[in-house]
């Protein structure tokens, strides 16, 4: 089973490298587009690195639903059980 927090810390880390933000600024709480301003472009470059963390393809119906970091954490979480 996928650790969460060791998830969300890679995801706070990949966020802030990738959209120049502040990590300490980034929560599960946090809304991709409302808090962090992350659009729809910007959450394709996100998943391309997430599938290198991930190690295997990531299909858009697997964030389809994905709106907060804690979504991110949950849908990578969920991606890596699947791959064990």
């Amino acid at each position: 089973m996928a650790d969460k927090n060791a998830i969300f810390e890679h995801v706070v880390t990949t966020l802030a490298d990738l959209f120049d933000l502040d990590p300490k600024e980034i929560h599960l709480e946090s809304h991709l587009g409302d808090d962090l301003d992350i659009d729809s472009i910007d959450a394709i470059d996100l998943v391309v690195e997430l599938k290198k963390f991930v190690g295997k393809k990531i299909s858009p119906e697997d964030f389809k639903a994905v709106r907060t970091v804690e979504d991110i954490v949950n849908a990578v979480s969920e991606l890596m059980d699947k791959a064990e």
